[in-house]
């Protein structure tokens, strides 16, 4: 009787000799970055909406690497690198600003933020090196142990179905820019954001303006500025972070708290910023530029300092210098921070001075940069009027840690939260030493005029939860973007040695932090120029708030007649 036929091996049997002849560790090599991915999305994201975009966007990545490279291994890890560090780079920006990384981020990078991550962090180039030759073996280990090799047209064409995928879901469902705020759904919100800022960017460019005008503003000419009496010199003060605590409730303040806050006429005044918290380049813009920030740009704010750059050539410096003033900024921070000196320089600042120029070290107290611009204003030339922007830091975050305790040894804390008597505390400081600032002027210039303009940039970083103790983050993060004034409030103060301010309607209790170099200039009685003059009337219309007048109308007229007349180019 003849034997039964061998069966052969079964499909288990098969599929085991198969894995056992891949070998485990080339087969974790694929799977772990995977896994690991896996992980990180449940542990980031933090709905169904967030961890959809984030299996989209995590496909994108792989099926991208996969159509240059064919290995899923090596992909799979660069993939996973990529959203590591991206990860990492949104938690440092929230610590920072409050806010994470988004697509715009990425669009920004620039030989000036590379130049200037390398100046503030000067071990991170060995770093960077350092990584690179622990990569690239583990890089090449990887190709080698990868069994596998994809077609690259089926991985195109996967990578092109999950971008219409995410894009199709982003566009059906956007991403509410009050989520940035969170500190979570990292992946999920810098590829929804690069879907918004694309959509933002072709219906409007980089800056919101209207599509058309009959008006047409005049070039200011160089001679055309003759102010009646003589020309103080003018000098504008940014306070860090500072604004009248007592706005919130229950805060205890020392005794004699808010004479700091008042102008020469005892009046106290309220500057509207564009910012809450950390970005106080929007305020720099407001305040130089006189124009919006935040706002006029929409999602690319965060950069509205180096996209003006070379591009916004109308300011406060550049109205004064037409008027015969010299231009003079000292800046706490390295200049390429933000582009802050090339910004300045295109607003019409001659002389810009960073804080390496001025030989500070770390953090200065406002009494340094005081004394520094009691030594320049020396060294002027002589009969010509200065304009000088002294820009603060000492207030800024964190106040978890005392600063510079030598300097108020006689200080008392009210008796709040450690945070916010050291805030007072450094308040109290700047305070004094804007007094000493004052006293030295009338000292060294002895009947020399000068006006003085003081404003709180934004409110520290704590204020909204203490202004509105019963929401949790997200529904201040509404709040916010909204732009409700509560959020946005500080103060602005006139103050003069030698000088009588000229009394004008354009200084009103209230106003927008874009007006605040018209109002500088029609306290020192110095004519406008036709851009100012029409923002002027736009001012006197809309009772000194700017952007929100007309949802925005009267901003985007401004900004188009500034395009149509050359002061703004490229936008």
């Amino acid at each position: 009787m003849a034997s039964a036929p061998n069966p052969g091996p079964s499909a288990t049997t098969a599929v085991l000799a198969s894995v056992a002849a891949l070998g485990i560790w080339r087969l974790l090599a694929v799977a772990a970055p995977h896994l690991a991915a896996l992980a990180l999305m449940y542990e980031t994201e933090t709905d169904f909406g967030s961890r959809l975009s984030f299996a989209l966007a995590w496909g994108i990545l792989n099926f991208f690497w996969i159509t240059l490279l064919r290995r899923p291994a090596l992909s799979g890890a660069l993939s996973l690198t990529l959203v590591v560090v991206l990860v990492l780079l949104s938690r440092l920006k929230h610590d920072v600003v409050q806010m994470t990384v988004n697509f715009i981020d990425l669009m920004m990078i620039d030989r000036d933020t590379v130049a200037f991550l390398f100046t503030i962090f000067p071990n991170l180039r060995w770093s960077v090196i350092l990584a690179g030759l622990v990569t690239l073996p583990l890089m090449y280990a990887l190709w080698w142990l990868d069994p596998f090799r994809i077609r690259r047209l089926p991985a195109l064409a996967c990578k092109l179905a999950c971008l219409a995928a995410l894009v199709g879901y982003s566009l059906y469902h956007p991403d509410e820019a009050w989520r940035g705020y969170y500190d979570d759904g990292y992946l999920s919100k810098f590829f929804r954001s690069g879907v918004s800022a694309v959509s933002d960017f072709a219906q409007y460019g980089f800056m919101e303006s209207a599509a058309s005008t009959n008006e047409r503003l005049n070039m200011p000419l160089v001679d055309a500025c003759h102010p009646a009496g003589r020309r103080p010199n003018i000098i504008m003060i940014h306070d860090e972070s500072s604004f009248d605590i007592r706005a919130a409730q229950g805060i205890k303040v020392p005794q004699g708290y808010g004479s700091h806050f008042k102008s020469w006429d005892g009046k106290q005044r309220t500057f509207l910023a564009e910012s809450n918290g950390g970005p106080s380049w929007f305020t720099e813009y407001n305040v130089l530029a006189g124009l919006s920030s935040s706002r006029s740009f929409g999602r690319f704010a965060y950069f509205v300092t180096r996209i003006a750059t070379g591009r916004v050539e109308r300011g406060l410096p550049l109205a004064l210098r037409r008027c015969g003033y010299d231009t003079l900024s000292l800046y706490p921070a390295y200049g390429g921070f933000m582009g802050a000196r090339s910004f300045q320089m295109t607003t019409g600042v001659e002389r810009f001075l960073d804080s390496k120029d001025l030989g500070a070290k770390d953090v200065e107290p406002d009494s340094f940069f005081y004394d520094k611009a009691l030594r320049l204003m020396g060294e002027r030339t002589p009969n010509k009027p200065l304009f000088t922007f002294i820009y603060l830091g000492a207030n800024h975050f964190p106040w978890e840690t005392r600063f510079r305790p030598d300097l108020l040894p006689n200080w008392r804390a009210p008796g709040n939260v450690a945070s916010i008597d050291e805030y007072l505390r450094r308040q109290a400081m700047s305070a004094e030493q804007y007094r000493a600032f004052v006293a030295g002027l009338k000292k060294t210039f002895p009947g020399e005029p000068f006006l003085i303009v003081r404003y709180g940039d934004h409110q520290p970083e704590f204020a909204p939860n203490i202004l509105e103790p019963g929401l949790d983050e997200g529904a201040i993060g509404k709040k916010l973007d909204a732009y409700d004034p509560r959020l946005y409030a500080t103060y602005y103060a006139i103050d003069a040695v030698n000088f009588e301010p000229v009394k004008s309607e354009a200084v009103m209790d209230t106003i927008d932090g874009s007006y605040l170099p018209l109002v500088i200039q029609e306290a020192a009685g110095i004519p406008l120029d036709p851009s100012f003059a029409v923002q002027k009337d736009i001012m006197l219309r809309c009772k000194g708030i700017f952007y929100g007048c007309k949802d925005g109308a009267e901003a985007r007229r401004l900004n188009r007649l500034l395009i149509n007349a050359g002061m703004i180019r490229g936008l």
